[in-house]
């Protein structure tokens, strides 16, 4: 039996051990982001301090936690977290070192800072903009003096991780990667007004158009004005594509012109993707490329909006399509009307 004074011999041992493999909680210093100058935040997130306190004052609502218990961790710093990210392109442990967080903090922010940018694509990312028809029509028409066009359209593709599902096969493209293939239409201060993200990279530019609600839009005279694009889509009354075999001087400087004023979907690709490295190679499933490819077009129309410092540009490679669909016996009259009444 026991002394009545003194405490239980086991209870005691058990204390004993329970101090011997006790982990004690060490939280790491998580540094202010926005302690830093200007020049450091650009080079690391693509914004100024400025522009961080915007996107955390946008995002705030939908990403903040109810609790700071356990040290969670602030907006400006799950803003950043995704933002390094974005930029970067590097691994997960890469930017958890970076940031001194471990990788399922940096997996789990960066994804609810994709879906509350992805949750506002319909505020920045709107056709044919926000500004009023004569003036997109006046800025396309001082590159080359192409009239009448709301925007230049392309695809590009987002290289992804190789798929293990059933469909595999589905994003391998015609250059044997995977990827997913994204539809955009920019204006000429390559702002991104539409966007298609959601394609396999094995499905043609086309067919992408035709599908996409844009076209049963413009298909309906709802716009007045045309897009220009490359020749692997189908010349339709409302898209402009260039011919194949120019003759007389007027095609050729409807081709030129053409060319120039297309160059700005090229322009817009190479922006996004210098800006956003991450979109060289993500090394996610193509549902979460999809919703990383929304959020950064997104931050780049921010960005673009808010006159941050733009990176060195590397233009995207052009694919050169070939065309799946015949032209539009319209659509070729009215190109044939462009090159009489205006590049003669």
């Amino acid at each position: 039996m026991a002394f009545p004074l003194l405490d239980d011999v086991v209870d005691e041992e058990v204390l004993i051990l329970r101090r011997a493999f006790r982990h004690e909680r060490v939280f790491r210093d998580r540094a202010d982001p926005l302690a830093f100058s200007d020049e450091y935040l650009t080079e690391r997130y693509r914004f100024s301090g400025d522009g961080i306190r915007y996107l955390c004052r946008l995002l705030g609502p939908n990403i903040q936690h109810r609790t700071a218990r356990s040290h969670a961790l602030t907006v400006p710093q799950m803003v950043c977290v995704a933002l390094r990210f974005f930029a970067s392109g590097m691994f997960l442990y890469s930017v958890g070192d970076a940031e001194n967080l471990n990788k399922a903090t940096i997996c789990r922010t960066i994804r609810n800072v994709s879906l509350a940018m992805k949750s506002l694509v319909h505020i920045f990312i709107t056709f044919p903009g926000h500004r009023r028809f004569i003036h997109i029509k006046e800025e396309f028409y001082k590159i080359a003096a192409f009239p009448n066009v709301i925007g230049t359209v392309d695809c590009t593709h987002i290289c992804i991780q190789r798929h293990s599902g059933a469909h595999e096969g589905d994003y391998v493209n015609r250059k044997s990667f995977h990827s997913i293939n994204v539809q955009m239409i920019c204006d000429a201060d390559c702002l991104i007004i539409n966007l298609e993200a959601k394609w396999p990279g094995s499905v043609h530019d086309s067919r992408i158009f035709r599908a996409s609600r844009i076209y049963q839009r413009l298909s309906l005279g709802e716009f007045s004005g045309v897009l220009l694009g490359d020749k692997g889509y189908a010349c339709e009354t409302f898209l402009m594509t260039p011919l194949t075999d120019p003759q007389t001087p007027p095609q050729q400087a409807y081709n030129h012109a053409h060319a120039k004023t297309r160059a700005r979907i090229e322009m817009t690709f190479g922006l996004l993707k210098s800006r956003f490295q991450c979109l060289h190679h993500l090394r996610v499933s193509p549902d979460r490329a999809c919703d990383v490819t929304v959020a950064c077009t997104v931050l780049h129309n921010i960005a673009s909006l808010r006159k941050e410092r733009a990176p060195r540009v590397a233009l995207d490679v052009d694919w050169d399509n070939a065309a799946i669909f015949p032209d539009n016996r319209n659509g070729r009259l009215v190109r044939e009307q462009y090159i009489a009444n205006y590049f003669s």
